[in-house]
């Protein structure tokens, strides 16, 4: 007969805790029938031995977008408002479901289905841009591309950090493979953002999402400290998070522009985690096209742009471009080892 527990008293359900012969856990009795239930002894064995785990073959992850997002991963896209993180996600999205390039980033091996869901855009900008997109594209879509823009709702979208939310967007989810979710301030508000535990809901959904095959992009905005707002718990699931920021010479006027820093890169290394420049050009037909350069090159070109323009003095270009001093040194002295500047 297994023994109460010390100082074990009656619970309001009508049992006794006892410790279990079998395992040595705490486990319950009922007092009217004696039946004893131990969970621990109920619940099957989930770890496997190490020479097992390494003997499993899984199927490789592929890449849905290549250098930015693999099968089942949780990325992030953040940046303060106005940057250009919509572009941004409604890109990759595009890129997914065309199988083309979307700035460095190459073409995947197929395409893929999407679906975005906004939650902040109004539906007439929203269309705007997906229209300039299309039609800037010599690409088309291949897969399904869905869209979820919530000022098309009557109804308020409930709160993707409750289980009514969730199962909203999983009655959408046939023939998609890429979550976009825009964005995590909309569309999961729960409580305060500062507060971890008031994650851990929409980090539940999103890690059974990855255990059933899809990829998610979450696209957030930036705290006034510069780095991703509310809780950095967030981050602990995420497998690349990719940071946008305006370049110091950006200029409202000239449209959409930012620097692409990958600030978290798993699986991502070398020239793949480099950050670069991008910028959304418009033609004289109108047409808007997407041009991305090295970091470094966008470096180069800002500093021989205030050099000709009488701007020689070095802390004075640190200053106006917001670069070390020693990156603008050594800008200059590769500018005069290749004879651009004297």
């Amino acid at each position: 007969m297994a023994e109460p527990a010390i100082g074990a008293a009656a619970t309001p359900d009508g049992s006794q805790e006892v410790i279990c012969e079998e395992c040595g856990h705490y486990a319950k009795v009922d007092l009217e029938t004696g039946e004893k239930i131990c969970h621990t002894c109920e619940a099957a064995p989930l770890a496997i031995d190490l020479a097992e785990f390494l003997s499993r073959e899984f199927p490789p992850r592929e890449w849905v977008v290549p250098g930015l997002l693999q099968e089942k991963d949780i990325g992030m896209v953040h940046s303060f408002r106005g940057v250009g993180k919509t572009y941004f996600a409604l890109g990759v999205a595009f890129a997914v479901a065309s199988a083309s390039s979307f700035l460095r980033y190459e073409a995947p091996q197929r395409p893929r289905g999407v679906l975005v869901v906004d939650g902040e855009m109004p539906r007439e900008e929203l269309q705007r841009r997906l229209l300039e997109l299309v039609a800037s594209s010599e690409n088309e879509v291949q897969a399904p591309f869905k869209i979820l823009a919530t000022d098309m709702l009557s109804d308020p979208f409930p709160s993707l950090a409750t289980k009514e939310g969730q199962e909203r967007i999983e009655a959408n989810l046939v023939g998609v493979d890429l979550i976009v979710l825009d964005n995590i301030s909309t569309l999961c508000a729960h409580g305060n953002e500062n507060e971890a535990d008031n994650w851990e809901p929409l980090q539940a959904w999103l890690l059974s999402l990855r255990r059933q095959g899809y990829t998610v992009l979450l696209v957030h905005h930036d705290g006034k400290g510069g780095s991703q707002r509310g809780t950095s718990k967030r981050e602990d699931v995420l497998s690349q998070v990719t940071q946008l920021r305006r370049p110091a010479d950006y200029d409202p006027t000239r449209g959409a522009k930012f620097e692409v820093h990958l600030t978290k890169a798993r699986g991502v290394s070398g020239k793949a985690a480099e950050p670069f420049e991008a910028e959304l050009k418009t033609d004289e037909n109108g047409c808007s096209q997407w041009i991305w350069r090295p970091l470094e090159d966008a470096k180069r070109r800002q500093v021989l742009a205030l050099y000709q323009d009488g701007v020689t003095n070095q802390r004075d270009i640190a200053k106006e471009t917001g670069f070390g001093l020693g990156t603008v040194n050594r800008k200059i002295k590769e500018l005069r080892a290749e004879g651009t500047i004297s």
